[in-house]
């Protein structure tokens, strides 16, 4: 089960730059208002675009384990699984691979790994994808379009490059080489799937990109690759039961998102970087960026007043970022509140050998017999305190290992701590209205039919100039 050890939040260690215990206690006010938003949620949770609550609940989510499974199992057959995406469609997905399988998935031999080796493009930088279908055959490669409607400028070109050369390589067999996770009913790809035969799953109605990484979106990769997303669903439902006790002490949502929005609301502390001292939990920092920006980074509340609400997540990895990110952290402005990410347990340790001779080096003679998670957690504890002795607060999240169940809880945390937080910020956490600019713009640039207006408007913006050194 993950733990929240928060007391490096609060004043009692750091002083006016945490929050007083009282405020927090039972039968405060913020207790008291969390009974209820927590009553508020249990009654829309399941409905509109919390319908992601419902991805590990019955029947949803045996209908999409049931429509995953076979196509997961045949995929078997494949070298490479190439899935092509651009954020909600692609953080998750690689977040999951860099998490619950080795970093060197795709080297090792395929009696070694458990799946193809799994590529997942999430941008249309050329090189980047020309170095990727260089070493994935068509002949051999399973291609995952992942898009809603089909219509993202990014995801629809890679699918047009992708469709010509599956083309060229297997003639009218190409369609076969395709999976397509898209709307089960309307869109352009629904479209283009329906009349070319393509195999499809579903974005289940009323779920988000960013919300799902425990649909088909994010398990059919996963299951792919040989993770057990059964397990996955399991943490998620686990932590969303956890998460509906109205009692804030026993809600670790609740407890999460009340201290995230004090310190980003009252305390000056806007910044939230996650730190976690494990190399395979550093991706599900990409995945949390997206999550807690594009979630609460609004200019508008319910209310339709300007509010420019928000909080600015970062990401760092312990003990790398040691070497370069903790001196600002430590005596740069205190703007940030830090969550270390750290494991219990790692499924393998290392230990440091002892000179052979009996002759070893008196300045590193301390590390000998020791193991490298013994280090990598000192290393952790080392950094709470010199945040903690800069009054710096700061929280720790703990693993007690990394496995799908752990990362279905990690998911489904954040995801309702984000639900939280909405609440708390009069925002709508599910819209991104500001996302849909740079959209229309690239439509212009691009020459769609509709959209000249905006090719006009962007460049009149950003005419010629004379600033240029």
């Amino acid at each position: 089960m993950i733990t929240i050890n928060y007391a490096n939040m609060l004043s009692t260690r750091v002083g006016p730059h945490g929050l007083d215990e009282a405020r927090i206690a039972p039968g405060s006010a913020a207790a008291e208002g969390i009974k209820s938003l927590t009553q508020s949620l249990a009654k829309t949770k399941g409905t509109n675009w919390e319908r992601w609550y419902n991805l590990w609940q019955e029947p949803m989510r045996s209908e999409h384990v049931a429509a995953i499974k076979p196509i997961a199992k045949d995929a078997q057959k494949y070298e490479n699984l190439v899935v092509l995406g651009i954020g909600g469609s692609a953080l998750g997905n690689i977040a999951l691979q860099s998490a619950l399988n080795p970093a060197t998935h795709n080297l090792q031999s395929s009696k070694d790994r458990s799946g193809p080796r799994v590529f997942v493009v999430d941008n249309v930088d050329p090189v980047y994808l020309d170095s990727i279908l260089k070493v994935c055959d068509p002949k051999k490669t399973l291609f995952n379009v992942v898009s809603k409607s089909g219509e993202t400028a990014e995801t629809a070109a890679q699918f047009m490059i992708i469709r010509e050369r599956l083309q060229q390589a297997l003639g009218k067999k190409w369609a076969s080489h395709v999976v397509a996770i898209t709307d089960p009913e309307k869109g352009t790809m629904r479209t283009i799937c329906d009349q070319e035969g393509i195999t499809t799953l579903p974005v289940p109605d009323g779920v988000g990109g960013r919300f799902s990484s425990l649909s088909p979106v994010g398990l059919f990769s996963a299951a792919c690759a040989g993770i057990d997303i059964e397990a996955m669903l399991d943490g998620a439902k686990a932590m969303d039961e956890r998460c509906s006790n109205e009692d804030l002490h026993k809600n670790p949502a609740a407890m999460l998102a009340l201290l995230l929005v004090e310190m980003g609301t009252r305390k000056g502390k806007p910044n939230h970087v996650m730190m976690p001292y494990c190399n395979s939990l550093y991706l599900m920092a990409d995945w949390y960026r997206q999550l807690w920006a594009e979630s609460l980074g609004k200019k508008f509340d319910l209310n339709n007043e300007i509010v420019f609400s928000g909080f600015t997540p970062i990401k760092a990895l312990g003990a790398t970022d040691q070497h370069s990110q903790v001196q600002l952290y430590r005596e740069g402005p205190n703007d940030k509140v830090f969550m270390f990410l750290e494991v219990e347990e790692f499924d393998t340790d290392i230990t440091i050998p002892t000179s052979a001779d009996g002759k070893g080096i008196e300045a590193i003679e301390y590390l000998e017999g020791q193991s490298l998670a013994t280090l990598l957690s000192a290393e952790k504890r080392a950094t709470e305190y010199a945040l903690l002795d800069s009054v710096r607060p700061n929280m720790t999240i703990q693993f007690p290992k990394v496995d799908a169940h752990h990362i279905g809880e990690f998911i489904a945390l954040w995801q309702i701590a984000t639900s939280y937080a909405g609440l708390m910020l009069n925002i709508d956490p599910y819209d991104q209205p500001a996302v849909e600019t740079g959209k229309k713009a690239t439509f212009g640039l691009m020459g769609r039919e509709g959209y000249s207006e905006w090719l006009t408007k962007v460049n009149d913006a950003l005419g010629e100039t004379s600033h240029t050194i």
